[in-house]
């Protein structure tokens, strides 16, 4: 297992209810403990973000999913297991998380990370943390940490120090819903 020395501070600002700043398998986001309707207003009102709007939730695993998911479709089992962009899938009820968290509709929107920093972050930290892109309101999407703005910056707690040298990240995930008829919507391609 690699050791990433930026694990125990992190840690220790999600544990605090604090947010982080950190490079995801998609881009540089916001994040704190998606279970925390506090440090999730505080975001929030950082990202300048509306009331009911949406947030991406990073966990490690299947059984992490299907805690915080509700029901989880097989079809949408199968297609999280086998895709190998990253897949952001909206599921109609969030369960165990605060409203803040959810969307204006009580959705969720989950994604397995398979970033070898954020899945030992979130496996050690042992619950779902929150992935908003590192910027305020709709402003553009970090490609990497050098264009992540100095108000995010300055407003989080921690700031990750792994992969600020890389100069190109992801692009943000795919974003995908199961429809009534159960077939997959694409929102974000």
């Amino acid at each position: 297992m690699i050791q990433f020395t930026d694990l125990e501070p992190s840690l220790r600002a999600l544990e605090e209810g604090g947010l982080i700043l950190y490079p995801t398998d998609t881009v540089w986001s916001i994040g704190c403990d998606a279970t925390n309707a506090d440090a999730v207003a505080r975001l929030k009102a950082l990202r300048q973000l509306p009331e009911g709007h949406p947030l991406v939730i990073l966990v490690a695993d299947m059984d992490m999913l299907k805690a915080h998911a509700g029901f989880v479709h097989p079809r949408v089992e199968t297609l999280l297991a086998h895709h190998q962009r990253p897949l952001t899938m909206v599921f109609d009820e969030g369960v165990g998380l605060p409203q803040e968290a959810l969307g204006a509709d009580g959705s969720v929107a989950l994604r397995i990370t398979k970033d070898p920093f954020c899945l030992q972050l979130i496996h050690e930290f042992g619950k779902p943390i929150v992935a908003t892109a590192a910027c305020i309101g709709a402003g553009p999407i970090p490609t990497h940490f050098g264009e992540v703005s100095s108000a995010v910056i300055e407003n989080v707690d921690y700031v990750v120090r792994h992969r600020q040298m890389d100069k190109q990240m992801e692009q943000p995930s795919v974003i995908a819903r199961l429809n009534d008829d159960e077939e997959l919507d694409f929102i974000r391609e």
